[in-house]
């Protein structure tokens, strides 16, 4: 199904890469920045130039220049490896606030049809939190507690 042709998922209408999509991304050179903030608190930054892991089928994706703005709600897991080095692996889920097509010079939700990037971001957490009210905890697995 082409990138930009309208679909429909759970009775919302959108475009771009289908429900159920996969991609592989490579993260070279990614440069992690963090500042404590609190005891228990810290403010980061990622800087990085992602690649597909695989080449994108001609004709696919959104045009150069494009812009998305994501919120991303996730989980780190570290181990200490050595004075300098921790092995880290991070896991979550990623919801777009907005996206700006190329030949546009307006986000797509500065056209008041629809909620403000803020409006979103509301709704992501709100949603999220009551989730995990009603959530039991999970088990730990081995996998993630012995990472």
């Amino acid at each position: 199904m082409k990138y930009d042709r309208l679909k429909e998922f759970k009775g919302r209408k959108y475009t771009g890469m289908a429900v159920g999509g996969r991609h592989t991304w490579i993260y070279p050179n990614g440069l992690w920045k963090e500042r404590k903030v609190a005891p228990d608190r810290w403010e980061f930054t990622l800087s990085a130039v992602k690649e597909r892991e695989t080449e994108a089928p001609d004709g696919s994706g959104a045009p150069i220049d494009t812009r998305f703005h994501w919120y991303i709600l996730a989980h780190q897991r570290v181990r200490k490896i050595d004075s300098n080095a921790y092995s880290t692996f991070m896991s979550g889920v990623k919801y777009k606030l907005a996206h700006k097509r190329a030949d546009r010079d307006r986000w797509n939700t500065e056209y008041g049809r629809g909620p403000s990037e803020r409006e979103n971001l509301i709704t992501i957490l709100e949603e999220a939190l009551a989730k995990l009210k009603r959530k039991r905890p999970p088990k730990r697995t081995t996998s993630l507690a012995d990472f």
